[in-house]
């Protein structure tokens, strides 16, 4: 039987875009669940890694970056997601970069429910130049709202993942496990193979990568332990076309290499991926296109 002491929760983490979510969420988890990358709304839905420790499970909602500049119907979703979360969760993650608060900060602050905990995670302590400014930081955001607690880490480093879970313990229901203690995430292959694609898209377009670019698994097979992926890049204008396909096929081809790779370390099998690319004019201020898509 279940001891009656143990914890399970979910905690959603939250912030604008590029303070770490994501890396946090997978250092957390201790394998990759959620994509990274330098651009800005690379966390595109909700999702759930899971850590099983003795007495607890962890539910680590990864949400996208809240976006206070674009107004488009995807960014709108992204949004929603974010705020939607909040009904849903035990703990609140709000993640800021260390030295850094702005006018995201206090968009979403003000939008934090009051009868949530609210826990502050100050990521990126490792570059901070002077490592004297992280007291007087702390000191200054600490009143701006009533923050459960207030944790400094660094998530690349996995520094401070110990203190952040103890914690966030004690916020914890007492209930009995909701996932496997060998779950990891609550998403399938399916969603996974084209999150892989999406970073590796972005990882190898770099600067030129197109803002409206998504990925859609038009069919995904196994076969013992043979995964046949069928992949779609979809671009908004028959320019970018172009870029994501690279001279002679060369960049496309580099995309799928490596998404191929990483499917196999991860399914733990050979893969078979097939990619090309589509054109969708307007897809990402698109409701209906959007929901084709897996945005809900």
């Amino acid at each position: 039987m279940m001891d009656s002491s143990f914890r399970t929760g979910f905690l959603a983490i939250i912030g604008r875009p590029n303070v770490g979510k994501s890396t946090l969420t997978n250092r957390l988890v201790g394998a990759k669940v959620s994509i990274t990358s330098s651009k800005a709304q690379t966390t595109r839905h909700r999702i759930h890694g899971v850590l099983t420790r003795a007495e607890t499970q962890f539910i680590f909602v990864d949400t996208p970056g809240f976006q206070t500049t674009h107004k488009n119907a995807l960014n709108r979703l992204m949004n929603r997601s974010v705020t939607s979360s909040f009904v849903d969760v035990d703990v609140i993650l709000l993640v800021v970069e260390a030295g850094r608060w702005g006018i995201s900060e206090d968009e979403i602050i003000r939008m934090l429910p009051t009868e949530k905990p609210v826990m502050l995670v100050i990521n990126k302590i490792d570059r901070l130049t002077r490592k004297t400014d992280l007291l007087p930081f702390i000191a200054r955001v600490s009143t701006l709202y009533n923050f459960a607690e207030i944790v400094p880490l660094s998530a690349e480093k996995s520094q401070g993942l110990d203190e952040l879970l103890a914690a966030a313990t004690k916020y914890l229901p007492e209930a009995p496990p909701v996932f496997d203690a060998d779950d990891i995430t609550d998403r399938s292959e399916r969603f996974m193979a084209s999150e892989i694609i999406r970073e590796k898209l972005f990882r190898n377009l770099g600067e030129e990568l197109p803002y409206g670019i998504a990925v859609e698994i038009e069919k995904f097979e196994q076969e013992g332990e043979l995964r046949r992926v069928h992949a779609a890049v979809i671009v908004d204008r028959s320019a970018h076309k172009a870029i994501v396909i690279g001279k002679a096929g060369e960049r496309l081809k580099r995309v799928s290499t490596d998404a191929r790779k990483e499917m196999e370390k991860l399914f733990g099998g050979t893969v078979w991926l097939e990619t090309w690319v589509k054109v969708k004019g307007g897809w990402a201020d698109d409701e209906r296109a959007l929901k084709s898509l897996g945005y809900e």
